[in-house]
């Protein structure tokens, strides 16, 4: 069913490029690295790149429910035939757990979608938190410093990656030690 991620691709277009530019600028980026994350660490490369291309979805505003991205993509997932593990990996990417939390949601994130924990779903967190808002390449730090300028410091996302924050470095540098650890 996942394929190339050619389909998830298309979907992904059609729901973010005409409406939120900037959005998909970014989940272009983050799909294109995915795609090398996949090849070089030997993961899961199909799911992760569909995630990648997907984990934004929930941005569309054809596919807002509740205004909780990572939750909204994924329930959209589900309803239309998706994959039950892709809709895990969209709808706890990048600790999104801390968010549902924040938001009121955290019992029904988990109760809904398992946790996957992976070097396939650290690797989606790392293309996601290494790849800014237009598609540029960024430390993770940069990243969110961008984040917390964009929103401020007394914004619901702003207060989530306070608490975010380590579990998101421990992603990071696992995925960063299996790319250390592949032959040039």
């Amino acid at each position: 069913m996942l394929g190339s991620g050619g389909w998830a691709a298309e979907l992904a277009e059609q729901h973010l490029a005409q409406t939120l530019p900037r959005r998909w600028r970014h989940v272009q980026a983050v799909a294109a690295k995915a795609q090398g994350l996949g090849r070089s660490l030997h993961l899961d490369a199909d799911v992760l790149v569909a995630a990648a291309w997907l984990h934004d979805l929930g941005y569309a505003p054809d596919v807002v429910d509740t205004d909780f991205h990572s939750l909204d993509g994924a329930r959209w997932l589900l309803r239309h035939g998706l994959d039950d593990r892709l809709a895990s990996l969209v709808a706890h990417h990048s600790c999104a757990s801390y968010e549902a939390d924040e938001r009121g949601l955290g019992d029904v994130l988990r109760s809904e979608f398992p946790q996957e924990d992976s070097p396939t779903a650290d690797a989606l967190w790392y293309a996601d938190m290494t790849t800014g808002p237009d598609g540029q390449d960024l430390a993770v730090e940069e990243r969110l410093a961008e984040i917390r300028q964009r929103y401020g410091p007394d914004d619901l996302v702003t207060r989530f990656w306070q608490k975010a924050e380590p579990t998101l470095m421990e992603a990071v540098r696992r995925t960063q030690g299996r790319m250390a650890d592949q032959p040039m």
